[in-house]
């Protein structure tokens, strides 16, 4: 029983975060779609501007942004500076969880790691010149996308999906609603501060407008068959179980008492660049989780998060295994070093 009451707490912790989560990639898948082709058109070019829109991307929460300058690279359409930058920049779908567990913070850490970024991008193409890895690689023969755009938005028909809303759009409604809800009762982030609060609910609003208002395919398509059945399962199980791992190893294995001594946690911050090798959005949740409970610091969750870089580098690793190798290295590296910078300056 004494367990029970235990792992509730944290199944509830796990839904809410995956509930945030949820909200968040609603509303950027939304946008996403509505910015159909911009970041393609816009990332060729003038070599600081694909660094800065490559950051951009990869700061984006999710995966979306790093798998566009994936593409874009094995077609020869961006270097290899501006895919650093982006796998840098980059934090997956950790970076949901990160913004649901500590938003500031989490701000500033995605704002520190697009600046590292960018200078890696910058130094990587001014001191490597992977001919090798080009060889390997596709001419340029990326379509733009020639189909034509979602309307997301037409006035005429939502009179329509309100008074005939499909299955999709009924439950999509409820899960909002009830986020709003467990929001205003106090359920879901009752110790948060206004700001967030109120930022939740206009965020949380701004999702139930768009159930509402886009068409089925968008419903089906990109929210359904993307967001609900293969991002959220993954996303509060791995949650949920770094949450429950990480309970019981601080109450029954006291890591805790390990970690508070500082002479480990350099071990610990190599650990945690080590695991950013593995190409999986999940295992950098151990990090985020022990950094949201104060057991390390913060210079072990910036090397962790420049390491990592979610799914994002899968389809590379399909691509060119030569190239994931490369930029996993060029990651490592500055992981390692920023680190530990950030380590001896008491971070």
């Amino acid at each position: 029983m004494a367990v029970l009451q235990n792992i509730y707490p944290i199944l509830l912790n796990a839904i809410k975060i995956t509930g945030f989560i949820f909200v968040m990639m609603l509303v950027i898948e939304y946008i996403n779609v509505q910015s159909h082709g911009f970041w393609q058109r816009n990332l060729t070019g003038n070599r600081w501007r694909q660094y800065f829109i490559s950051g951009i991307l990869g700061a984006i929460p999710g995966c979306l942004g790093a798998f566009t300058v994936v593409a874009l690279f094995s077609h020869r359409l961006v270097s290899l500076g501006a895919l650093v930058t982006t796998m840098i920049a980059t934090s997956g779908d950790e970076a949901f969880v990160m913004f649901a567990m500590f938003p500031v913070k989490a701000a500033w850490l995605t704002l520190i790691i697009l600046v590292i970024g960018l200078l890696a991008g910058y130094l990587t193409d001014k001191f490597y010149r992977p001919k090798k890895i080009l060889l390997e690689l596709k001419e340029k023969k990326l379509p733009l996308h020639d189909k034509p755009q979602c309307l997301c938005f037409e006035k005429d028909k939502i009179l329509g999906y309100v008074i005939h809303p499909s299955f999709y759009r009924i439950i999509l409604s409820v899960i909002i609603f009830l986020l709003i809800a467990g929001v205003f009762a106090g359920v879901l982030a009752g110790q948060a501060k206004i700001w967030m609060k109120v930022t939740l609910l206009l965020t949380m609003g701004f999702s139930f407008f768009v159930i509402v208002t886009v068409p089925e395919h968008f419903l089906r398509e990109h929210i359904w068959q993307h967001i609900v059945k293969v991002h959220i399962p993954r996303i509060f199980l791995w949650t949920f179980g770094t949450l429950l791992f990480i309970h019981f190893l601080m109450n029954y294995i006291d890591v805790g008492a390990w970690l508070n001594d500082n002479k480990n946690m350099l071990f610990v911050l190599l650990i945690a660049v080590l695991v950013g090798i593995i190409p999986e959005s999940g295992p950098h949740l151990i990090f985020v989780t022990l950094f949201a409970q104060g057991y390390i610091p913060f210079s072990v969750l910036i090397a962790s998060s420049i390491a990592q870089d979610g799914h994002g580098m899968l389809p590379l690793l399909a691509e060119s295994k030569r190239s994931f190798i490369v930029v996993k290295l060029i990651n490592l590296t500055y992981a390692l070093v920023f680190g530990l910078i950030g380590y001896f300056a008491g971070f």
